[in-house]
């Protein structure tokens, strides 16, 4: 039933501890939403906090591939779908509408863990025609959100890889990734692992509002001092860029990363694929109303005039003189403080051993 015309568009209300403000309807869905104010707004509705529900679920496999080329990898892992951190620029949020969710709240609130995905891992893994290569965990939601504390379902899927002797790559923003350092050293020393932190920006009141449950950035540089004394090879990853809001803390971020062990560095300009566009020019309205125009503007100018272009090949870099100048900034300081010497490290494919290998000598 469509709102009266003299009603006013509602107005998102910010929730403590969530990226998104509202749930923006995906592309999928049937039916169509409009949020209007009907004057009946509760006085302590800004204070409601959604919670977090997350269902079990049985996959049917857990090793993706893709072929892209502007991705370092072919193979990868989640181990959940749908992501607490919520981040307000994760370009995962989309993936939410094929299950009929929203990418907005539902993404960050309505969360699902993989419970078989270590049995899932197992059973690929042992498969004869399966070729060793680099599984990374974490390209499309944080495998070391806040649920992993009780799910632990990427802390099996790391048991496995270390039984295989596999090598894999780890992204994260959070902390809890050094509760894991009693698989990942060992790893470390067979050259089948590393790790990188992802650390858009050292101002704690922007990532706040950007990254509302990650660990602070504090703590991540941290995590990266942890990872490099535990002889775990570790990366930081500048992203998103996000022109004139975060941009300006890239040279600092590779400074205070590089002191704490960091080795590789890489960098990803902002990208806004699908419903992802509208959740995040509601966000700059709500959080930098005076800013939100010109960032928008600039980020068209690096599509080509769109909000995003994508474009193998200019998806994660932009084009443009502001991208131009991002990459001239970004391999400045790398050099500066001696990141990215040396190239990633190359993990070791030939230990490589299926499952069924591993655990023969359990039987005698």
């Amino acid at each position: 039933m469509k709102a009266r015309s003299d009603m006013r568009r509602a107005v998102p209300i910010t929730f403590k501890g969530r990226g998104a403000a509202d749930n923006r309807q995906g592309r999928f869905e049937r039916q169509e939403r409009e949020a209007f104010d009907d004057g009946w707004e509760r006085e302590d509705e800004a204070e409601r906090r959604p919670h977090t529900e997350v269902t079990l679920t049985q996959a049917r496999s857990i090793i993706s591939r893709n072929d892209s080329p502007d991705i370092p990898f072919t193979q990868s892992i989640n181990p959940y779908q749908g992501c607490e951190h919520g981040c307000i620029y994760c370009y995962a949020r989309p993936s939410h509408a094929y299950l009929g969710l929203s990418p907005g709240l539902d993404f960050e609130t309505k969360l699902f863990a993989k419970a078989n995905a270590a049995e899932l891992l197992r059973a690929e893994l042992s498969r004869p025609g399966y070729r060793c290569e680099v599984i990374s965990i974490g390209a499309n939601t944080d495998p070391y959100q806040p649920i992993e504390r009780k799910y632990r379902i990427t802390r099996g899927v790391l048991e496995v890889l270390s039984e295989c002797d596999h090598p894999l790559g780890i992204v994260t923003k959070s902390a809890l990734v050094e509760r894991d350092l009693d698989l990942l050293a060992p790893m470390a020393k067979k050259g089948l692992v590393h790790v990188f932190v992802s650390i858009g920006t050292l101002d704690h009141e922007l990532m706040r509002r950007l990254e509302p449950r990650t660990s602070a950035p504090k703590r991540r540089l941290e995590t990266l001092r942890a990872l490099n004394e535990a002889g775990i090879p570790c990366g930081v990853l500048v992203a998103p860029i996000i022109p004139f809001l975060n941009d300006r803390d890239m040279e600092v971020v590779l400074e205070r990363s590089a002191a704490q062990g960091a080795g590789i560095a890489g960098y990803q300009i902002l990208r806004l694929p699908y419903e992802l566009k509208d959740l995040f020019k509601n966000w700059l309205e709500r959080h930098y109303p005076l800013k939100a125009a010109h960032i928008m503007s600039q980020i068209r100018q690096m599509r080509g005039g769109r909000e995003n272009d994508p474009r193998f090949g200019a998806r994660m870099s932009g084009e443009g003189i502001f991208a131009e100048l991002q990459e001239q900034r970004f391999r400045l300081a790398c050099e500066r403080h001696g990141l990215n010497l040396h190239g990633r490290n190359q993990l070791d494919a030939t230990r490589f051993k299926p499952p069924a290998a591993a655990g023969q000598l359990s039987l005698f």
